[in-house]
């Protein structure tokens, strides 16, 4: 992967650490247990799929895995706004955290329209 990859990378990393301590916190403080584990699971699967796109044996594998990363983040994003929502968080906390969220989508979409106009660069 090239720089850019790996930023988004290290974005999807931070991003997990954050959706886990949300996890901890809306168990133990709001006792919340369906939507934070949906949160928990997609959150986390973002990083490891791109993780697992780093070890691509074919162009069409980087593509497909790097596409589950985006779903999954879409998926989080989703879940976000429903626990803004129903005021399991305040709009502060959704914010940083959408926001965060948001950019790593953003990276992806990039990434996978470079990916699929120029598979030499792959």
């Amino acid at each position: 992967m090239e720089n850019e990859d790996n930023i988004v990378l290290a974005k999807a990393e931070a991003y997990a650490i954050r959706i886990i301590k949300l996890y901890r916190y809306l168990q133990k403080e709001k006792n919340e247990k369906i939507m934070s584990n949906q949160l928990l699971r997609c959150g986390t699967s973002v990083g490891a799929n791109l993780t697992e796109s780093n070890d691509s044996i074919s162009h069409a594998e980087f593509i497909a895995k790097t596409q589950i990363a985006l779903k999954e983040c879409s998926e989080s994003l989703y879940w976000l706004k429903l626990l803004v929502s129903t005021e399991y968080i305040t709009q502060i906390q959704y914010e940083s955290i959408f926001s965060d969220g948001k950019d790593i989508q953003r990276l992806l979409i990039a990434i996978l329209k470079s990916a699929k106009t120029n598979p030499r660069n792959w």
